[in-house]
């Protein structure tokens, strides 16, 4: 099943005298739909907006403070409004528009900065070691291992899983949850294992199972990707 558009139709740098002379047509065209709008000034953007009904919102602008802002708008038209706000302010946030005072947020999205700055000590901390010929701590667990003496797979990638460790996998439509400790070991249903493909094989009542693609992860918030994203 093919995904469904964000946008599914657009009119752009159309002339504000349009929308003066012909508001009928246009009307037609924008009533009552969702979208995101943007209005310029000479070629420059000055505004982005969002709406639920982008002919009244337009109209609106015709008599507003922006009124003598603009010259010229486009028409975003979008299936519902899911993603209506998130999508207004990453235009806010990349273009910075003179008439928006808003700069735009992202209530569930997560700033990378700090992990970057983390990063960036922990690859200057060893660099260091490297250069004066001391003991390496890459932060990789030393343990524990399993009867065999085999770390757990996950421990190199620990650092990727940040605060979330959970697992979760759908088999014959129904949800499997697990989770990774700090030391790279899966927990499912209070037993552990160090591969991931062997868990999932219990999971599933399996001899074998293909652990990576069978796991998922929640590399961002609301976003879960297949555990074999974890090697490339």
């Amino acid at each position: 099943m093919k995904n469904t558009a964000l946008v599914c139709e657009h009119l752009e740098n159309v002339s504000r005298n349009l929308l003066d002379k012909y508001q009928a047509i246009i009307r037609e065209y924008i009533r009552h739909r969702h979208g995101i709008y943007a209005l310029f000034r000479k070629g420059k953007l000055y505004y982005v907006g969002l709406a639920t009904s982008l002919s009244g919102r337009l109209k609106q602008h015709l008599r507003d403070k922006h009124r003598d802002s603009w010259d010229c708008f486009s028409v975003y038209l979008t299936i519902g409004d899911t993603h209506m706000k998130e999508l207004e302010s990453l235009v806010l946030r990349i273009v910075k528009p003179k008439g928006n005072r808003q700069t735009g947020r992202f209530p569930r999205s997560r700033n990378l900065k700090s992990r970057l700055n983390r990063d960036v000590a922990r690859w200057q901390k060893e660099e260091r070691e490297k250069l004066f010929g001391l003991p390496v701590s890459n932060g990789r667990p030393s343990g524990p291992h399993d009867r065999d003496g085999r770390l757990p797979v996950l421990a190199k990638y620990i650092r990727r899983f940040r605060e979330n460790r959970s697992l979760r996998a759908v088999h014959k439509g129904k949800a499997i949850k697990a989770r990774v400790r700090r030391d790279g070991m899966i927990v499912f249903k209070g037993n552990k294992y160090t591969s991931p493909s062997v868990a999932g094989a219990v999971a599933v009542r399996r001899k074998s199972c293909n652990g990576w693609v069978f796991w998922k992860w929640e590399r961002a918030t609301g976003d879960w990707v297949v555990l074999n994203e974890l090697r490339r």
